[in-house]
């Protein structure tokens, strides 16, 4: 019985060791080597001068360009895209003839793309969809979606995110709703004053819900990124009171970004809401409002947990 399984192509000049698995339809190209026990998905493609060790795992779709080297203790997942002269490593005290017991796990998730030489510290995890820039040097775990440039990298922005300038004119008790189910963009009260500005508001009037609790996040450098998660119940209320600061919205379909930099704009996060904040300025405050007294079990920490329950 005959079938259209592809075969995977060889090329001559190229190696591949006596046990290492190819999945159909993966090409491998002029002066590639790949050791025994290396397992590479269905469609792959190995551009010239790659390297692939023992200890490897490589889904399904993977592409990587030239001159990258894929050492011991390193997995990517499926539709990962390598640029050119991506450097990984996964030894961080590394000796000549000394050999750890284990190599640090590094784990490149789904879809996630490496720019042309960028360099991948051992035991991180890039999350699924998450953008490297070419050249940065990634020496932290890079949540899903991110996009991170420079050394060390940085998160710089989120990928598919449509973003949202503020400064917008003053409008009083209005709400501006987000192209992410629940998320309304609230604007507050706002008098001006000689003797000083005033900013109000009134719980049954102007938010969604009554408060059971307040807190502050202050001092938090340019680099750090914080949130990252989504609660089941609790609803909050975010107002940066002094300062900006991005907040991105997340439903697990579609995702915003707005900048909060005014005292009387304030964005209302609904529960099963993936948010995060980042590009603190120096200065910045930001006040959370939230329906609910604090419960860790009311937290979703990780990603794939939230998708998950979006989904259903």
């Amino acid at each position: 019985m005959s079938t259209n399984v592809e075969k995977p192509l060889i090329h001559p000049q190229a190696i591949v060791e006596p046990g290492a698995v190819l999945g159909a339809g993966t090409r491998v190209w002029a002066f590639a080597h790949v050791l025994p026990g290396a397992r590479i998905g269905k469609d792959c493609n190995l551009c010239d001068h790659t390297f692939i060790e023992n200890d490897v795992v490589i889904g399904n779709s993977v592409t990587i360009k030239c001159g990258v080297y894929i050492w011991d203790g390193i997995e990517l997942q499926d539709f990962v895209f390598v640029g050119p002269n991506v450097t990984f490593t996964n030894d961080k005290f590394p000796r000549s003839k000394q050999y750890p017991e284990q190599f640090a796990r590094t784990v490149i998730c789904r879809g996630a793309s490496l720019g042309a030489g960028a360099v991948i510290l051992p035991g991180l995890r890039i999350g699924e969809q998450a953008m490297v820039g070419a050249g940065a040097v990634v020496t932290r775990d890079v949540p899903p979606n991110a996009i991170v440039t420079g050394n060390p990298a940085r998160i710089v922005g989120y990928v598919d995110t449509i973003a949202h300038p503020s400064s917008s004119p003053i409008v009083s008790a209005v709400a501006t709703d987000s192209i992410v189910a629940g998320v309304k963009l609230i604007h507050l009260k706002h008098v001006e004053d000689m003797r000083g500005d005033l900013c109000a508001a009134e719980w049954h009037k102007d938010l969604p819900f009554v408060p059971r609790r307040v807190f502050y996040v202050y001092r938090v450098p340019n680099s750090r990124v914080r949130g990252e998660h989504a609660h089941k119940e609790c609803q909050q209320f975010l107002v940066c009171v002094s300062g900006s600061v991005s907040v991105v919205v997340d439903d697990g379909r579609r995702r915003e970004e707005y900048l909060l930099d005014q005292p009387w704009i304030g964005l209302y996060l609904p529960p099963k809401i993936w948010g995060i904040q980042y590009k603190y300025s120096a200065d910045a405050v930001l006040m959370v409002f939230a329906s609910h007294e604090y419960d860790a079990a009311d937290y979703i920490r990780q990603y794939d947990d939230f998708l998950k329950l979006a989904r259903s």
